[in-house]
């Protein structure tokens, strides 16, 4: 499922709500085993998460019918990227009103990472966050 590479580690997941589970237990186990301090590895799960929450919810799939993952640990930032089909409107932060049950994602992300930001290819929407390591 993932393949590890100097440019960080890559995962194809099928466009799909139980994918959410199955790539946040992939990345969690590779942050313990490159010692990643909990406190770190909770805040990029949830990171990741989102984002992929949000490709599943608000995107189309890549042509072959899945979404790509990828993240880089280094020992200065926590890299994670998903690149999807793209939506109707492009990412963007937003404050939820108290009442909503949903929309507070990309605020979360823009909340617990230094940086986060998409880019477009063709056909495709990269969405991506940093986290500073705090070591």
């Amino acid at each position: 499922m993932a393949a590890t590479t100097s440019g960080g580690t890559r995962v194809a997941v099928p466009h799909s709500r139980a994918s959410v589970a199955v790539a946040r237990h992939t990345f969690c186990d590779e942050l313990a085993a490159r010692g990643v301090p909990r406190s770190e590895q909770e805040d990029a799960v949830l990171v990741l998460s989102e984002l992929l929450s949000n490709a599943v919810t608000h995107a189309i799939p890549l042509p072959d019918g899945q979404i790509r993952i990828r993240w880089q640990v280094t020992p200065e930032r926590l890299h994670m990227e998903i690149t999807d089909g793209g939506a109707l409107t492009r990412p963007a932060a937003g404050v939820a009103e108290v009442s909503s049950l949903g929309g507070r994602g990309l605020d979360i992300v823009r909340s617990v990472s230094s940086h986060w930001g998409f880019t477009e290819g063709s056909g495709t929407v990269t969405v991506w966050a940093e986290l500073e390591r705090r070591g």
